[in-house]
């Protein structure tokens, strides 16, 4: 299916021209058909050819209804562009052309309608001069009139060629702007719109983007299209949306229904404006992307790049592009494409300059490197919602990087552990989260993945391979050891650790260092006691005593006991019930 609006000057023939085309009256009210006039959006459709549909979506003309004709068109990328022969070019013509063009429109065809009335070459002339200096650029046009018939099966000729040469529909998920939304009795909410990417089908949980900001999560109840109920519905195609989990009056035109996850709501956005400089925008406009239309205050920060502040969220995505409006005089003032959907805030003297900088090299194409350079670390989920396709890998759970950020990070990390170790020489080191806050990291995670030798983890902290003790604590565990290689298992006493000024703190770190050992509190060893501790019980006879074994190691039951006990944690003893021992062979 293809989804084709139309678009001219109030009283053209648009609803005309389509209801001679499809046969059904795309005027739905009976204050449209008394007025003869189109004042909310029509649908109708037909088959150009078998298997190729067109769906109509029949939008006002009359000023006073520009923001209908814009939730009309907003979703749509093909126009049908109306001027009448004996109408000539008109106001709302160049208003709805400026629409277009804002919206970057590129593609439709132009129908001069009764031809029966008057000559349709001056208007012929006249319009596609005009559209040939926007989006639309060069567009077939077709002369015909509704009421007699002559040139409709050039209309549908015409219009199969343009839509044959339009590209499939992008990838992506789900964004569906609701145009309408009503109650069936029986059957719960129902939503339409135009179906622009992606696919939906019966049992979908999709996000409801509702105009106070909030999401919901609602699941689809049944679909039709073309007022055909269908198990799935493929972009692009008008589709009726069946919901259950949100009430008739809880979603209006200019809601959407997304992918769960996908498109990043936001009321702060930076764009890039085309039609008129930044400077010259008033203070407050009306911002219109798919149906939606919300009020936006305005900061220019660069001759073509300014902030919108806008009145509510919109699930924006990067390189959506906003048509902006003076509403009091009915005037389109340009389009602008969204540059970025998380903005920073603008707080010091100069930042709007500054951020113009930053922004001058954007286009609005997303990319994850340009994302990741100036954003440093983002999350998978982050750059999703913002419309960007995430191809690298994460550098810890779903963090991404930049590479020259992390490596910055790296540098950052170890340059904080050196200054821990300097100011506290006999700790172990910073905790996880002490290095996250010294890093201004955003999840120990982060921290863990750059812990690269000489650094490593353990026990919660960040510690050197290699620590190294102050020179004083230095010597006196020289002199432990040395009192220690001659009688390995004579542990000093509490006396003795005191004489030689080596506390808990100082032990501790002699114990890390890889100096001593400690198999229990207050019993300090050297750091190969329980090798010479096994080579001594190899001589004695299997299985022994804890009396055995401390005459053998010739020491004391303060120190025997938990020697044995580390030598069991080490599997290097086996214990019986009795509390006899064996030695485990290597």
């Amino acid at each position: 299916m293809h989804v084709v609006a139309t678009a001219g000057h109030v009283d053209h023939g648009k609803s005309t021209l389509v209801r001679a085309l499809t046969g059904t009256d795309p005027d739905r009210y009976a204050e449209e058909k008394r007025r003869g006039l189109t004042i909310d959006l029509g649908f109708a459709w037909t088959d150009l050819a078998p298997g190729r549909t067109v769906a109509f979506v029949d939008v006002p003309g009359h000023e006073r209804f520009v923001p209908t004709m814009l939730a009309g068109v907003g979703s749509i990328g093909v126009v049908l562009f109306v001027v009448a022969a004996d109408g000539g070019w008109m106001p709302q013509s160049a208003e709805h052309l400026a629409a277009l063009d804002a919206l970057g429109v590129s593609r439709g065809m132009l129908v001069v309608t009764r031809a029966d009335l008057a000559d349709p070459g001056p208007a012929t002339q006249e319009a596609l001069a005009h559209l040939a200096r926007t989006s639309l650029g060069t567009v077939p046009a077709v002369a015909c009139s509704a009421t007699t018939g002559q040139g409709l099966d050039d209309v549908r000729r015409v219009l199969g060629e343009v839509l044959a040469q339009v590209p499939p529909p992008p990838a992506g998920p789900v964004r569906l702007w609701v145009d309408r939304s009503f109650s069936v009795r029986g059957a719960g909410t129902v939503v339409t719109g135009t179906l622009a990417t992606s696919s939906i089908a019966v049992g979908d949980e999709l996000d409801l983007a509702a105009a106070d900001g909030g999401r919901r999560r609602v699941r689809v109840r049944g679909l039709q299209s073309l007022e055909h109920d269908v198990p799935r519905a493929d972009a692009v195609t008008r589709v009726a949306v069946n919901l259950r989990g949100v009430e008739r009056g809880e979603v209006a035109r200019g809601d959407a229904l997304l992918t769960p996850g996908s498109a990043r709501s936001t009321a702060v956005v930076d764009v890039r404006l085309a039609g008129v400089v930044a400077a010259e925008l008033p203070q407050h406009v009306v911002a219109h992307l798919g149906t939606a239309a919300v009020g936006a205050r305005v900061r220019p920060l660069g001759p073509d790049t300014l902030r919108l502040q806008l009145d509510r969220p919109l699930p924006l995505w990067i390189g959506d592009r906003l048509l902006v409006r003076e509403p009091a005089q009915h005037l389109v003032l340009g389009g602008a494409v969204v540059l970025d959907v998380a903005p920073p805030p603008l707080r010091r003297r100069g930042a709007a300059a500054a951020r113009a900088q930053v922004l001058a090299p954007l286009d609005g194409t997303p990319d994850e490197a340009s994302e990741l350079r100036r954003r440093g670390l983002v999350r998978a989920g982050d750059l999703r919602a913002m419309g960007v396709e995430v191809r690298s890998a994460a550098v810890a759970r779903d963090w991404h990087a930049d590479p020259a950020v992390w490596t910055r990070a790296g540098e950052r990390l170890r340059e904080a552990v050196a200054a821990y170790v300097r100011e506290h020489p006999l700790h172990p080191g910073p905790t996880l989260e002490e290095a996250r806050h010294a890093c201004a990291l955003p999840d120990r995670a982060l921290v863990e993945a750059l812990v690269a030798a000489p650094l490593r983890v353990a026990d919660g902290r960040i510690v050197t391979a290699t620590d190294q003790l102050p020179a004083g604590v230095s010597r006196a565990v020289a002199a432990l050891r040395a009192g220690l290689a001659a009688d390995p298992f004579a542990a000093p006493d509490a006396e003795r650790l005191r004489e030689l000024g080596l506390g808990r703190a100082e032990l501790a770190a002699a114990v890390r260092a890889g100096l001593l050992s400690s198999p229990a509190p207050g019993i300090v060893l050297g750091p190969d006691a329980l090798d010479r501790a096994a080579e001594r019980l190899a001589a004695l006879p299997a299985p022994f005593t804890v009396s055995e074994a401390k005459q053998a190691l010739g020491t004391s039951r303060r120190v025997a006991v938990p020697l044995l006990s580390a030598l069991d944690a080490a599997r290097r003893t086996r214990r019986g019930a009795d509390d006899r021992r064996t030695l485990v062979p290597r």
